[in-house]
């Protein structure tokens, strides 16, 4: 199959770029995901060895910083079965999980932030979801 091409979206003062280059191994689990769509995507569609565009919202401007790599398919988020997170969903179960995570680890920052700007600017881009007026979803 085909190498698929991802983009996340991350506020970079809650968990940006910079943090997941001072992961171990620069890899970690992209949790919190509380959309059904993007949950969708995470728990079908993104696959190992799939790249991913960590784009930074939230921030002035907003810009992709760098690369990722999918390095673990979809699999169940643990924080919705942990009371003391703020993702906690108490209707899910072990045995019938809402949502799903995917492990990324970083390739590399980009050598400068393309702002969204730039994105929208360039007319080889106009079918990104992330350059749609009113788009929200946080992976695409």
């Amino acid at each position: 199959m085909a190498r698929r091409h991802w983009l996340f979206k991350s506020e970079p003062d809650v968990y940006g770029f910079a943090h997941l280059l001072a992961e171990p191994d620069r890899t970690t689990l992209w949790d919190g995901v509380r959309n059904y769509q993007a949950r969708n995507l995470l728990r079908d569609e993104v696959q190992v060895g799939d790249l991913v565009l960590f784009y930074h919202s939230q921030s002035d401007p907003p810009h992709v910083a760098g690369v990722c790599e999918v390095v673990r398919a979809g699999y169940p988020d643990p924080t919705q079965f942990d009371p003391a997170s703020k993702y906690h969903d108490e209707k899910a179960t072990p045995a019938a999980p809402r949502w799903f995570v995917v492990d990324v680890r970083a390739v590399a920052p980009l050598m400068r932030p393309v702002a969204l700007a730039e994105l929208k600017a360039d007319p080889r881009l106009e079918g990104l979801l992330v350059i749609r007026k009113g788009q929200r979803l946080s992976v695409m």
